[in-house]
C-alpha cells in the first residue's frame, strides 16, 4: 500500500510539470508538401526552437519572405531553414521582391543551402541577432547582396558561400554589415570560407560591426574597395547611443584579395570612417594575399577619418605591372567634415599606430611602414600564376619559410583575442562546400608569407603540390586559362601510403570542379 501511495503522488507530481514542445518539421515543395511557398508557410504558423523547415530543391519560390519576430530559436535550438537535399537536386532559388528574404527580429536562425537573387531592395536582410547563413548562393542582386540593418541587428555568422554580380553605385555593396551596439553589445560578424567577387557597384565587403573576424576568404573584384572596416553610421542608431560606447575591431587573416582594373577606387582596403561614422578600432592583417591586377596608383590600405590601428602580419602585397603604396593615410585636408559623431578629420582618431612584421613587399613600394620588422623586399614573389589566379608560391619563392610564427600584438595597442595563424586555406576562387576546407600545414617549422603554403595538404602527413585554381568566372573582360600542366606523380619501389596511392584520385590539382 505504501509503495501504491509513493506511486500514485509521483505520478500527480510528473502531470503537473508542463510537457516539453516538441520541435515541428514544416515541408515545402512545389507538390506533395505542407506548402508551396516559403511565405505561406512564415504567414501562418509561428516557429518555435529548435523547428526545422525543409524545402524542396529543383524548383523557384517567389521573394519577399519574412521570417518574423515570431518565428525565432534559441541559442542551443535555433530555427534551420534548409535546403532538403536530394541527389541530383538542385537547390532552391528564392527570387525576387523588394527584400527575396528577410529575417525580421528573428533571432537564432539558420538558413542553408539556398540561391537568392535578384532582390530589388536586398537578396538577404538581417534585421535580428544570431542569424547563419551557410552554403548559399546569392548572386544578381540590384542593390545589396547581404544587408544587415543599424538597429535590432547583432552576430552574423557567413560561411561556405558565394556571392556575386551584386551592389549598385556607391551605397549599395555586395555585403554590408552592421550591428546594433544597444541592443546586442560584444557580438561578432563572422565570415569564413567564402567566394566573393564581382561587385556591379559599392564595395565587396563592408563592415560598420562591433568586430569582425574575416577568415579565409577568396575576394575578387569590386567595383570600389574589396574590404571597408568603418564604424556605425551615426545617423541612424539609437537614441542612446555614441560613438564611444563600443570600439569596432576587425581580424582579417588568411584571405586572397584581388583588386583589377574594374573598380573605380584604387584600394584594397579602406579602414577608419566615412562622413558618417568612424571605428576608432584596431584592424589587423595576418597572412593575407593581396593582388593588383591593374597598372596605376594603388593602395593596400587607405586610413582616413579615424582608424586607432593598424597591425599587419606575414602578408604579401603585390602587383605585377606597378608600384603599390602600402598603407596611405588619407590627410585631414582631403576630406570632408563628418556629418555626425566625431569632427575630426584626422586619419587616425588618436595619432597614428601601426606595427607589423615578417611582410614580403616590392622593393619599388612605397609608404612601407617604417615600424614594421622583419620586412622581406624584393621584385617577385614567384606565384605559380597570377593570370590564372594560381597563388600558391613556387619553389624558390621568396614567401617559403619567411613568415613569423609568433607574431606579437603590439603592447601599446594590443589585438584582443586575435587568430594568431591560419589553420586553414581559402577557397580558391571557387565556392567551397561545407567542410570542404584545407588545413594548412606548414613545412620546415615556418609558415609561409601570404595566404597560400607552397604545397597543399591533403590531411595526411605529405603535402602535395598544387598549381592553384581555375576561374569559375573569367577576369573581366578575359576568357578562362587552362589549366596549368602538372607532372604525373613518381612511382615507388616500395609499398606507398594510402594518401600516394591512386594518383588520379588523390593528387588534386585545386580547380573548380
Amino acid at each position: 500500500m505504501q509503495c501504491l501511495k509513493r506511486f500514485l503522488c509521483l505520478a500527480a507530481l510528473l502531470a503537473m510539470i508542463p510537457a516539453a514542445a516538441s520541435a515541428t518539421t514544416y515541408t515545402v515543395g512545389p507538390s506533395g508538401r505542407q506548402y508551396t511557398q516559403l511565405s505561406t508557410l512564415f504567414n501562418n504558423n509561428n516557429l518555435a526552437a529548435g523547428d526545422i523547415v525543409e524545402v524542396d530543391g529543383n524548383a523557384t519560390y517567389t521573394g519577399g519572405i519574412v521570417v518574423g519576430d515570431d518565428d525565432g530559436g534559441t541559442e542551443a535550438n535555433p530555427v534551420i531553414i534548409r535546403w532538403r537535399r536530394v541527389a541530383g537536386a538542385t537547390r532552391p532559388v528564392l527570387q525576387g521582391g523588394a527584400h527575396t528574404i528577410k529575417f525580421e527580429q528573428s533571432n537564432h536562425i539558420v538558413f542553408e543551402g539556398f540561391e537568392v537573387r535578384g532582390g530589388t531592395t536586398t537578396c538577404v536582410f538581417s534585421e535580428a541577432h544570431n542569424v547563419t547563413v551557410r552554403d548559399a548562393y546569392i548572386h544578381d542582386c540590384p542593390s545589396h547582396g547581404i544587408l544587415a540593418a543599424d538597429q535590432n541587428s547583432g552576430s552574423f555568422t557567413l560561411e561556405y558561400s558565394e556571392i556575386a554580380n551584386s551592389g549598385q553605385g556607391n551605397t549599395r555593396h555586395s555585403i554590408y554589415m552592421q550591428s546594433d551596439e544597444v541592443a546586442f553589445p560584444d557580438t561578432v560578424f563572422r565570415m569564413r570560407y567564402n567566394y566573393v567577387h564581382d561587385a556591379t557597384g559599392g564595395v565587396l565587403v563592408r563592415v560598420r560591426h562591433q568586430r569582425a573576424e574575416i577568415y579565409y576568404n577568396w575576394i575578387e573584384g569590386s567595383d570600389l574597395h574589396e574590404v571597408e572596416l568603418i564604424g556605425p553610421d551615426c545617423e541612424t542608431q539609437k537614441p542612446s547611443w555614441t560613438a564611444d560606447l563600443r570600439r569596432e575591431d576587425a581580424d582579417v587573416v588568411g584571405n586572397v584579395i584581388i583588386h583589377d582594373a574594374g573598380s573605380r577606387s584604387g584600394n584594397a582596403l579602406r579602414i577608419g570612417g566615412d562622413l558618417e561614422g568612424r571605428n576608432q578600432g584596431r584592424t589587423r592583417l595576418a597572412n593575407n594575399t593581396i593582388i593588383f591586377d591593374r597598372a596605376g596608383s594603388v593602395n593596400a590600405v587607405l586610413v582616413q577619418l579615424g582608424q586607432g590601428s593598424l597591425e599587419m602580419q606575414n602578408n604579401a602585397i603585390y602587383q605585377p605591372s606597378g608600384s603599390p603604396a602600402i598603407v596611405r593615410e588619407n590627410p585631414a585636408s582631403d576630406v570632408d567634415t563628418p556629418t555626425c559623431g566625431p569632427q575630426s578629420r584626422e586619419p587616425w582618431s588618436g595619432g597614428r599606430k601601426v606595427a607589423g612584421s615578417n611582410n614580403w613587399v616590392q622593393t619599388s613600394a612605397s609608404l612601407v611602414p617604417a615600424e614594421w620588422t622583419g620586412t622581406v623586399r624584393g621584385t617577385d614573389p614567384r606565384f605559380t600564376n597570377v593570370a590564372q589566379r594560381s597563388l600558391r608560391p613556387l619553389a624558390g619563392s621568396p614567401l617559403i619559410n619567411a613568415g613569423n610564427n609568433s607574431p606579437v600584438t603590439p603592447a601599446a595597442f594590443p589585438f584582443p583575442s586575435p587568430l594568431l595563424l591560419p589553420a586553414s586555406d581559402p577557397p580558391l576562387r571557387a565556392k567551397m562546400e561545407i567542410g570542404a576546407q584545407k588545413p594548412r600545414t606548414a613545412l620546415g617549422g615556418t609558415i609561409d608569407i601570404g595566404a597560400l603554403e607552397e604545397f597543399e595538404s591533403t590531411g595526411g602527413s605529405t603535402p602535395i603540390r598544387v598549381n592553384g585554381s581555375q576561374p569559375l568566372i573569367p577576369p573581366r573582360g578575359q576568357a578562362a586559362a587552362p589549366a596549368p600542366a602538372q607532372s604525373a606523380a613518381p612511382a615507388a619501389a616500395a609499398p606507398r601510403p594510402s594518401y600516394q596511392q591512386s594518383p588520379a584520385a588523390r593528387y588534386r590539382r585545386s580547380l573548380v570542379k
